[in-house]
């Protein structure tokens, strides 16, 4: 696409005075979200690859593409089309991750860099133009400086406006990375484009159908009737397809690292010393937040010992921390680590400290703007207090010393919670939303036990009840007996008349393998006393797995 300089302007595509807008350079990685999933998989730049996200291809890499993988299509056709096509699930924070730190080492070379999403950046172009001895110059060294930041194919456009000088760099090829359009021809770049390219995907499908095929035909139609006819968001529309994008590039402030590392010479053993050396260096962390308008509101705080052995541990906050909150999770936490006496060779108590603490670092994990964790009108005393009080608990009891429960999927009573450490983030492995099929039914029991309490069920003959082959009962169910007298599972342990009962529902999980495989019978039965209980009857036995109180 070639364009007519316009009269009094320099070959380098400035202008010759202010009258027109800022000229922005946008950096492209095309295929940013493949790459940056491929890279994490450790796949193969060639190879085919598919981010799928709800059953639909989000982005494709240009081997796919070679092979008729388009963005749209459904997972099962994207991969009879391309038979070695390797399919991944979208990840929208890998995208941000990986592009950090290209983001940060366009920071060491030059300022004011405005990230617009991962794999497109924009600068002003007018510094980098000055310096280099022209916006093409500036371009082609700044896409030199994404190659040696592993970002090999990257392409840039340079014009006025955010929306155009963006087109521009996705209209590049391989071949001319760069595009740079002549100033004040933003509106002739943008009028033979598509209007689905709009930042509107219903505005962009409705113009179409009313004969506006493209942006030049948009910016056409007069503002007033736009207005009149789509509204604020309509006018703010046309006026980007009028290459009148008056947004500037606004520079990112990059995030100042915020830690503490202390190290001790010589080592102390003592928690006071300890504590008291992280006083300035908790506030330091504190106030270099707080300057950035952020607070801390996940903390990790790691001691190395002597003898090369680490504690490390990530504490929760409810709100936010505050100095003396972080210096009591440091004292909390190495009164913990340095009990190592009797729990030596405990297997949960990883972290322990064998020697002097000689170092220790403190750096906010997760951290979160400070307006968003104000205080309520009423306060949050409460749950801080609450969050307080076990956190001390499980500083002085070991790391899963205060477990909280939380729910998860399974089939079995048992296996429908998960217990984490209090303050941990829960990893859920089985997840409460899939089919779960053969699960126990609605209203689960209201006591689950830990581990299945044994007892026996007999028939009105007193003899065991038992399941064949077939799933036959040898006899109805007609008395209760606890096997274990000296902790009864009810109050008394004698015997319990069965006043009804519903089974047996078989259970056959993991018949593939051998060890783990468990074929079972469960049942619900009614004692005469009103008491309901939840009974598995496998080979070894009748046990209770939960009672409906």
């Amino acid at each position: 696409m070639r364009f007519r300089p316009t009269p009094g302007l320099a070959e380098s595509g400035r202008p010759a005075g202010d009258r027109l807008g800022q000229r922005l350079l946008v950096l492209w990685a095309p295929d940013w979200p493949v790459v940056a999933h491929a890279r994490a998989e450790r796949l193969s730049a060639d190879a085919p690859v598919a981010l799928v996200d709800r059953g639909e291809v989000l982005a494709c890499s240009r081997a796919a593409r070679a092979e008729g993988v388009r963005r749209g299509l459904r997972q099962r056709e994207a991969q009879s089309r391309c038979p070695g096509l390797r399919v991944l699930r979208y990840d929208s924070s890998l995208d941000a991750r990986a592009f950090e730190p290209v983001i940060a080492g366009l920071e060491q070379l030059l300022p004011g860099v405005h990230p617009i999403r991962p794999g497109i950046l924009a600068v002003a172009a007018r510094g980098p133009a000055r310096f280099y001895g022209g916006e093409k110059a500036a371009a082609l060294a700044l896409l030199g400086a994404l190659h040696e930041l592993g970002v090999a194919d990257a392409r840039a456009g340079v014009t006025e406006g955010l929306f155009a000088a963006t087109l521009a760099a996705r209209a590049t090829r391989a071949d001319a990375p760069v595009l740079v359009v002549p100033a004040g021809s933003a509106a002739a770049f943008l009028a033979p484009l598509p209007v689905r390219l709009l930042e509107s995907p219903e505005l962009g499908t409705l113009l179409p159908r009313l004969g506006v095929h493209d942006l030049g035909s948009f910016a056409a139609l007069r503002a007033h009737d736009v207005a009149s006819r789509f509204g604020p968001e309509g006018s703010r529309l046309h006026a980007l397809a009028s290459g009148s994008d008056v947004r500037a590039a606004t520079p990112r402030t990059p995030p100042r690292d915020v830690e503490a590392v202390i190290d001790f010479e010589p080592a102390l053993d003592r928690v006071d010393q300890v504590a008291f050396a992280v006083r300035s260096a908790a506030d330091d962390i504190v106030t270099g937040l707080l300057e950035q308008k952020l607070v801390c509101t996940a903390l990790r705080i790691v001691f190395e010992g002597e003898e090369g052995e680490q504690s490390d541990r990530l504490w929760l906050h409810p709100r936010w921390f505050q100095a003396t909150e972080i210096v009591d999770r440091v004292r909390w936490q190495l009164s913990g680590a340095l009990r190592s006496d009797e729990r030596r060779h405990d297997p949960d108590a990883a972290g322990e400290l064998r020697s002097a603490v000689a170092r220790v670092r403190i750096e906010p994990e997760t951290v979160d703007a400070a307006g968003s964790h104000e205080r309520g009108l009423f306060g949050s005393g409460p749950e801080e207090g609450v969050h307080s009080g076990l956190s001390r608990v499980q500083g002085l009891i070991g790391h899963r010393g205060v477990l909280t429960a939380t729910p998860s999927g399974g089939r079995g009573p048992a296996e429908r919670q998960t217990t984490v450490p209090w303050g941990d983030r829960a990893i859920i492995t089985r997840e409460r939303r899939r089919p779960w099929p053969g699960r126990l039914p609605d209203p689960a029991p209201s006591t689950v036990y830990e581990l299945p309490r044994e007892l026996r069920v007999q028939d009105a003959a007193g003899r065991a009840v038992a399941v064949d082959e077939r799933g036959v009962l040898s006899a109805p169910p007609a008395a209760l007996l606890c096997t274990t007298p000296t902790t009864p599972l009810w109050p008394g342990g004698e015997r319990l008349d069965v006043s009804s009962w519903a089974g047996p529902w078989p259970l056959d999980e993991r018949w593939w393998d051998a060890r783990a495989a468990r074929r079972a019978h469960r049942f619900q039965m009614v004692d005469s006393r009103g008491g309901a209980w939840l009974l598995v009857l496998d080979e070894r036995g009748w046990w209770a797995e939960g009672r409906y109180d």
